[in-house]
């Protein structure tokens, strides 16, 4: 049995700087499927939806943003896909 080597030096990780989710720093209380500018903010130019780590929502929040998004794509407030 041979020994695993480690390659690379030592490794510093970077703080995490704690980026405060919209919703609380702006005191909205509702995600709301209708409002389409607040929407495009958590989807990516392709119309995907962001992560959490992109948008820096919490996770109550960015369950209930995913859910709005998709309710807007259903009514059509929002594209599935990006145009062309």
């Amino acid at each position: 049995m041979g020994q695993k080597r480690r390659s690379g030096g030592s490794r510093r990780e970077r703080p995490v700087k704690a980026k405060p989710c919209v919703f609380h720093k702006e005191d909205i209380t509702y995600v709301d499927y209708k409002d389409y500018n607040m929407l495009r903010r958590f989807t990516s130019d392709r119309g995907k939806i962001r992560a959490r780590r992109v948008t820096g929502l919490c996770p109550q929040h960015q369950r209930e943003a995913a859910v709005a998004i998709k309710r807007a794509r259903e009514m059509a407030l929002l594209p599935y896909v990006a145009g062309q």
